[in-house]
C-alpha cells in the first residue's frame, strides 16, 4: 500500500507542476502589461516609475529565467506577493479561505444529504415516484447554478426580505449560496446513487439476504445503502473541482468574501501570483482527494489488495 500511495504522490506532483506551468504560461499570454496591476488603473504614473516597477519584479529578464524563478519559489513554498494587494499570497488567501471552506463544506453536506433522502424515497420504487423524482433531479442539474442564485435573492432576499442578498455575516447568509451551490450536485448524485439502488436490487447477495428473511429496511441499512453510496465516493474528484468551480459563480453572485472572488478580481488585474498560486491550491486540493478516495477504495474493496494491484 506504500508503494501505492508514493505512485499516486509522484503523480500528483507532476499534476501541480503541470497546474503551475499552465498558469504562468496562460497569464503571461495575455495582453497587457504587468506593470498597470501593480499601479492600479488610470494611474498615470511616468514610463520611469513602470520600468522601475518591471525590474524590480524582474519582469525585464526572459521569460525562461522567470519561469524558472517562479517555479523554484513555488518548490520552497513561497507563492510570491500579490500584485493587486502588495501583500504576500500566503497571507491573501489565508484571509479568505474560511469563507470558501464554509460555503464548499455546507454546500457538499446539503447535496449529499439531499441525494441521499431523494434516492431512498423513491429507490427501488417504479412509477409516478420515481418519475418525478427523475424530473426535479434532471432539473436541479439542468439549471446553472448562477440562475438559482439570481431566483432566490428575487424571492427570499428582494421580494420577501427572508434573507441576506449579499456578505458572510452570520448563518442567514450561508443559506441562499449553500442551496444554490448544492441543488445541482445534489441532482447528480441521486441520479447516480438511485440508478445504483436499481441495479443492485436483483444482485445475488440482495436475494440471499430477502430469503434469509431480512425486511426491506434492514436489506437497506445493512447491504444496499453501502453498495450504492459507492458512486459517491468515486465522484468525489468531481465534487470537489464542480465545488470550487461553483464557489467562484456563487460567491460573486451573493457578494461573498472568498477565494472564488479573489480569482476573479485576479484574473481581471493580471496578478499573477494570486492566480498561480489558486491554481495550485485547487489542484493540490484535487489530487489530494482522489489519493484519499484510492486509498478508500482499498479499505472498501479488500479485493483490490488481494488482487495486487495496489503493491
Amino acid at each position: 500500500m506504500l508503494r501505492f500511495a508514493a505512485r499516486r504522490a509522484l503523480a500528483g506532483v507532476a499534476v501541480l507542476w503541470a497546474a503551475a506551468t499552465l498558469a504562468f504560461a496562460a497569464l503571461h499570454l495575455l495582453p497587457g502589461d504587468v506593470a498597470d496591476a501593480v499601479l492600479g488603473p488610470n494611474s498615470g504614473a511616468p514610463p520611469q516609475v513602470r520600468a522601475q516597477i518591471r525590474q524590480d519584479y524582474g519582469l525585464d529578464d526572459p521569460l525562461p529565467a522567470q519561469y524558472l524563478r517562479h517555479m523554484a519559489a513555488l518548490a520552497t513554498g513561497d507563492l510570491g506577493r500579490s500584485y493587486q494587494f502588495g501583500l504576500p499570497v500566503s497571507r491573501v488567501l489565508a484571509d479568505q479561505v474560511g469563507p470558501t471552506a464554509e460555503l464548499a463544506v455546507s454546500a457538499a453536506v446539503l447535496s449529499v444529504g439531499l441525494a441521499f433522502c431523494a434516492a431512498l424515497a423513491t429507490g427501488g420504487r417504479g412509477g409516478a415516484a420515481s418519475a418525478i423524482a427523475g424530473g426535479i433531479g434532471l432539473l436541479a442539474l439542468s439549471v446553472p447554478s448562477y440562475w438559482l442564485g439570481i431566483l432566490g435573492l428575487a424571492v427570499f432576499s428582494f421580494r420577501f426580505g427572508l434573507l441576506p442578498a449579499a456578505g458572510a455575516d452570520g448563518p442567514q447568509a450561508l443559506v441562499l449560496p449553500a442551496i444554490t451551490l448544492a441543488l445541482p450536485l445534489a441532482g447528480v448524485l441521486a441520479q447516480v446513487i438511485r440508478q445504483q439502488l436499481h441495479a443492485i436490487g436483483d444482485a445475488p447477495f440482495v436475494l440471499t439476504a430477502r430469503a434469509r428473511g431480512a425486511g426491506e429496511r434492514r436489506l437497506l441499512a445493512r447491504h444496499t445503502l453501502r453498495h450504492a453510496g459507492l458512486p459517491v465516493v468515486t465522484l468525489s474528484g468531481w465534487i470537489t473541482g464542480a465545488l470550487m468551480g461553483g464557489a467562484v459563480l456563487t460567491e460573486t453572485v451573493f457578494a461573498r468574501p472568498g477565494l472564488g472572488r479573489v480569482l476573479v478580481t485576479a484574473v481581471g488585474s493580471r496578478d499573477i501570483p494570486v492566480v498561480s498560486a489558486l491554481m495550485l491550491v485547487s489542484a493540490a486540493a484535487f489530487v489530494v482527494v482522489n489519493l484519499l478516495v484510492d486509498l478508500a477504495y482499498l479499505v472498501i474493496d479488500p479485493r483490490l489488495r488481494a488482487s495486487g494491484a495496489v503493491t
